[in-house]
Order: C-alpha cells, then sequence, then structure tokens
C-alpha cells in the first residue's frame, strides 16, 4: 500500500545500547502495514529512561506514573500515510522481560509493535481490546521471526 519509503528514526536518549537497532524497527512498521492493509509516512521511535516517560505521561496524559510505550499520532487519521512517534520507557521494558521470561529484545519488539498498532487505531482500554491487541503483537512477533 505504501508508495513511498517509510521516515523512520530511532533514537536512544538512554545510555544502554539497544538489541535492535533502526533496521529492524523498519521490518517491524512494514510487516504491520502489509498486515494492516495501511501505510506509514514518518515513524520515530524513542527510547528513553523512567524520568522522561514520566514526565511524557504527566503532562500530556495527566498519568502520574511511569510505563512502558506513550504513542502520539500525528496525521488526519486515514489508514494511509501514517505519522507519530514512539516514546518507550527502556528501564520499564527490561523490567518486563524479566517479568515475562523473555529477551530485553523480544520485549521491545513486542512494546514498539504495540504502539504502531495504536498508530493503526487499535486501543487497549478495555479486557476485550487488550485481549486483541496482544494477539496482535504475537502475530506479528511471530511473522518477524520467519
Amino acid at each position: 500500500m505504501a508508495d513511498h519509503p517509510i521516515s523512520i528514526q530511532l533514537f536512544n536518549e538512554t545510555s544502554s545500547s539497544l538489541p535492535l537497532d533502526q533496521n529492524t524497527f523498519q521490518k517491524l512498521a512494514e510487516g504491520l502495514a502489509a498486515g494492516e492493509n495501511c501505510s506509514f509516512r514518518m515513524l520515530e521511535a524513542v527510547i528513553v529512561g523512567e524520568e522522561r516517560i514520566l514526565k511524557i505521561n504527566q503532562t500530556y496524559l495527566e498519568h502520574d506514573y511511569v510505563t512502558d510505550i506513550i504513542t502520539f499520532r500525528y496525521d488526519e487519521g486515514s489508514k494511509n500515510n501514517i505519522e507519530g512517534t514512539l516514546y518507550c520507557c527502556w528501564p520499564r521494558i527490561q523490567e518486563q522481560a524479566d517479568e515475562y521470561g523473555e529477551t530485553a529484545e523480544k520485549e521491545l519488539k513486542r512494546v514498539l509493535l504495540h504502539g504502531l498498532l495504536h498508530l493503526v487505531g487499535y486501543k487497549d482500554d478495555t479486557d476485550e481490546h487488550q485481549s486483541e491487541i496482544r494477539a496482535k503483537e504475537n502475530q506479528y512477533l511471530k511473522e518477524l521471526e520467519r
């Protein structure tokens, strides 16, 4: 569906080295775009620490807690040429990886997919929506492993 390359950038604002790179992020986005019959124009993933994610959560969402990802969409809401930024909290992602018995790499991929699914229109505000978005995350993680 995309008639132009996706502009993708991965920024790491932490002092940690990440277990994935911009090319992997691009593969996640391209696979999801094909599966959801949509297109991305511009995507940024910004890997941040707990202090920064907390500040974003307080400022923009009026939530006073650390979370794994906060997603902002900038375009007009169609399924074409989606633009957005994913703020991912690296310490939280590492905690979740330990909690779920997963590698940090796989948990980061899951969180990035979660943010991309939000950009496409999926929600996680109810138990039913959470089950649906989790199933989609699993689907795209499996496809990436093929």
